[in-house]
């Protein structure tokens, strides 16, 4: 019967905190959360490795250094409710829902969203709810939010998903370079989001977040 638990204070202490992560609710959110209970089930062995980790064809798990990385240059407060895009099977929701007030989280792969809710049910986490829906459609109905996470590399953002972000709000995307990425922060002013550098980390780009080819004559 494999540890998990040690395992979790391991990824903790060896890929969280050596990442400049420092924020208690952050670290106790992740040390909270089974992260081997939002995996498939035959990947509960790698659950902790410090890799993404494939959950269907071009679609991530996000590392727990990105993603600790990520909650914390979001700075979420308990009063906000964030947008979670691409949530596969539920731990980047679950993590975030010990962070926010609510979690809205998007999942374009119907059989994946109804997995996710039903870990995060079984987790006992009801500040959340899962939708099915193209990740670039986001969430209209309850927008606007205080927070959006995309989990997946973007050459673009959709100006779908800006314009369900509040005035004021927060938004975290790692954007596609050559072979590497780059997360950065949107802050949304005036109606405009303006983007800052946070991290260097790596995904696949995800379905409708690519630039449209540009034809030549």
């Amino acid at each position: 019967m494999a540890d998990f638990s040690s395992r979790r204070t391991m990824m903790v202490d060896t890929q969280v905190r050596p990442s400049d992560v420092t924020k208690f609710p952050i670290i106790d959110a992740m040390l909270s959360i089974p992260r081997e209970a939002f995996v498939p089930s035959t990947k509960r062995e790698a659950a902790y490795v410090g890799e993404n980790l494939m959950l269907s064809a071009g679609r991530v798990m996000l590392e727990p250094r990105t993603l600790s990385k990520m909650l914390d240059a979001l700075d979420i407060q308990p009063s906000e409710v964030l947008l979670d895009l691409g949530c596969g099977l539920g731990y980047s929701t679950a993590v975030a829902a010990r962070l926010a007030d609510f979690v809205v989280a998007v999942e374009s792969d119907a059989d994946m969203a109804d997995e996710a809710q039903t870990n995060l049910t079984e987790q006992g986490i009801d500040n959340a709810a899962v939708l099915t829906n193209p990740l670039q459609d986001g969430a209209a109905k309850s927008a606007p939010y205080d927070l959006v996470m995309i989990h997946g590399a973007v050459e673009v953002v959709p100006d779908a998903i800006l314009d369900q972000l509040k005035d004021g709000g927060r938004i975290a995307a790692i954007f596609a370079e050559g072979a590497l990425g780059t997360v950065r922060i949107g802050i949304k002013a005036h109606g405009r989001v303006s983007w800052r550098f946070a991290f260097n980390a790596g995904a696949p780009v995800l379905d409708g977040f690519r630039k449209p080819m540009a034809f030549a004559l």
